[in-house]
């Protein structure tokens, strides 16, 4: 079984880019204790900045797999932008949804994540844009995103209602026409 380790939200804020500039982004995300409400269009509490390329009805929640979170950690520590073994607190790859044992070789597109009160339906891979690398720390964080795969997916809400961090969760097979590893790396080769 699967489980919601963290749930992350933030509000629209500025991001400091590696050249200087800032932009408004809702990828800083820190966890939040407690039951957290969920609608068609989100947790409550978060905010997208660029609606063009996140948020809506068909990417409502990002969801990345813990499982990742050591290679970040060892490739920033790499980078010389942290300490090594310094951890990264959940949300810190921008995720609304921290999870622990599914990863995105296991699902497809269409498939249905149920919790106890919430169905979330898998839409598409995330593919990392410019705001990535500054919340990384260093320039290639969104090219090692697109060589790894390790993109998490989007998900459109089916059911809402609250979710809470710790709750397990049961994959329920969609289509299974479109793997998210397989969109992720062909529409990366364009």
């Amino acid at each position: 079984m699967s489980t919601l380790t963290r749930i992350n939200i933030a509000k629209a804020q500025a991001l400091r880019t590696l050249d200087g500039r800032e932009t408004l982004s809702g990828i800083q995300k820190r966890s939040v204790d407690g039951p957290v409400a969920l609608t068609a269009l989100g947790l409550a509490g978060d905010e997208q900045a660029d609606l063009s390329v996140h948020g809506g009805l068909s990417k409502a929640v990002y969801a990345y797999p813990q499982e990742h979170y050591t290679f970040w950690q060892t490739v920033r520590a790499q980078a010389g932008v942290a300490e090594w073994g310094a951890p990264l607190p959940p949300g810190s790859l921008g995720e609304n949804l921290t999870l622990s044992g599914l990863l995105e070789s296991q699902v497809w597109i269409g498939d249905v994540l149920r919790f106890e009160q919430v169905e979330l339906i898998v839409t598409e891979p995330r593919f990392p844009c410019f705001k990535f690398n500054p919340l990384m720390g260093f320039n290639k964080a969104a090219k090692l995103m697109s060589e790894s795969g390790w993109c998490g997916f989007y998900l459109a809400v089916k059911v809402a209602g609250e979710l809470c961090a710790g709750e397990t969760f049961e994959l329920i097979a969609g289509p299974r026409e479109v793997g998210v590893t397989e969109l992720f790396r062909a529409k990366n080769k364009r």
